[in-house]
């Protein structure tokens, strides 16, 4: 079988991010299937252009990557963002098309632009589109504001429910995100569930960060690390305010690792309030995360305190579990019953910097217990998240995708009948 995945945000291991869509497709060409991937020519975190291969190609054991052309717009405004989006919309589909023998296409959600492509070359080249649900979308943006014109806000839904009508098959990454589906009247034999997780072999006991303590001159700190993108959602000011209040301990050190729009002013804003016990490193690519991890006393995790975060499952919290380092989290919902289940770290109200401040304290001053906590996150990933398992539930589903269909008169898979009609 041959999967093609369109995704202006492929994150490649050069740069900094989440690897989730190229571990799946390795695991899935090891099998002796094809993954391709059709991404942005642009860098999503910074806008920059991505070094590519004289053949245009790029190649990570197995997984085949063609770049499709985006205006360098994406980071100017959010109607530039829009730009931006659209640019690759279209561009997408014509490197889509020079792509032989796919079988499915998968398009990928936010944003939900690029899922306008995957399914325009599914019916173009007359295979089954596969939709994944990684945010839900439009609800986050509504919720954060950055929707707010209700004529818009009715089209972005609209926009919605024509694309969960016309895949083929929904896959989600959270399990709130199957039920919301379900709720917005979408077949419950039409959504799987394959969960977010982690690559646990990327991260053992045998790595070594303290070449990185001290680069950054930690070497006798208490290290409480936030990995991941720095935007508005992420919520990072609440980590300013815990910092301030635990300015008067010498030993706890925040350190703040990526990029994002929201970089520039947090450093700002923490360099006016003087707070020296708060380290920037700026972007890092994704194959330095382990060691990072390995370093670090204690994780972060914060998002907005809005009711759609309570259903969102955050790549970040698996690699915190599966290196073994205790999460502070500031999140809410399905990903905190997760934390407390595995007993792997301290749960605090979104966006109180009291409570977050205290987590901290606690853990500094108790670090077997933070170990202990880090341990029992380790042991439940392995068991429950682990991309391995994943990879075999994502091969599994596309099977019976691909069963469905055979057995199909109309050869469209798992869609009902009304939805078939609906489509022409």
């Amino acid at each position: 079988m041959h999967v093609m995945l369109i995704h202006q945000a492929f994150i490649s291991p050069k740069e900094a991010g989440g690897t989730r869509h190229l571990e799946l497709g390795q695991r899935f060409v090891k099998e002796g299937n094809d993954f391709t991937i059709v991404a942005s020519n642009l860098s999503y975190h910074s806008g920059t252009q991505v070094e590519q291969p004289t053949d245009g190609i790029e190649e990570y054991d197995g997984v085949r990557v063609r770049r499709a052309w985006t205006f360098a717009s994406l980071h100017r405004s959010y109607v530039w963002r829009v730009v931006s989006f659209l640019s690759f919309m279209v561009s997408s589909v014509w490197t889509a098309l020079r792509v032989k023998k796919v079988d499915f296409v998968m398009g990928t959600s936010p944003p939900i632009f690029q899922l306008l492509s995957a399914w325009i070359v599914s019916v173009l080249k007359r295979v089954p589109f596969v939709l994944e649900v990684r945010d839900l979308w439009p609800e986050f943006a509504i919720d954060i504001g950055l929707l707010k014109n209700p004529v818009i806000i009715w089209l972005a839904r609209r926009l919605e429910m024509f694309l969960y009508a016309r895949a083929t098959h929904i896959v989600v990454n959270s399990p709130a995100y199957r039920e919301y589906l379900i709720h917005k009247r979408v077949a419950a034999s039409k959504v799987s569930f394959v969960p977010n997780g982690v690559d646990t072999s990327l991260f053992t006991e045998t790595i070594d960060g303290s070449h990185l303590r001290r680069e950054f001159d930690l070497d006798d700190k208490f290290v409480v690390t936030y990995a991941g993108a720095i935007g508005m959602a992420n919520d990072l000011d609440v980590v300013l305010d815990a910092a301030d209040r635990l300015r008067g301990s010498s030993e706890v050190q925040f350190l703040m690792v990526g990029d994002g729009k929201e970089r520039s002013r947090l450093e700002q804003r923490a360099n006016e309030m003087g707070l020296s016990n708060v380290t920037f490193t700026g972007p890092r690519p994704k194959a330095e995360m382990p060691q990072f991890l390995a370093m670090s006393d204690a994780c972060l995790a914060t998002l907005q305190d809005i009711p759609m975060f309570k259903t969102t499952y955050p790549n970040k919290v698996f690699d915190y579990m599966a290196a073994a380092r205790p999460t502070i989290l500031g999140i809410d919902g399905v990903i905190r019953d997760v934390v407390e289940k595995a007993d792997g770290g301290i749960a605090v109200p979104p966006g109180n910097a009291d409570a977050l401040a205290h987590a901290v304290d606690e853990l500094s001053h108790d670090r077997a217990r933070a170990v202990a906590m880090g341990r029992s996150a380790r042991a439940y990933v392995e068991q429950h998240f682990d991309r391995d398992q994943q990879a075999i539930e994502f091969r599994e589903t596309i099977e019976q995708i691909a069963m469905a269909r055979s057995l199909s008169p109309w050869g469209r898979g798992t869609a009902s009948q009304a939805e078939r009609r609906e489509a022409g």
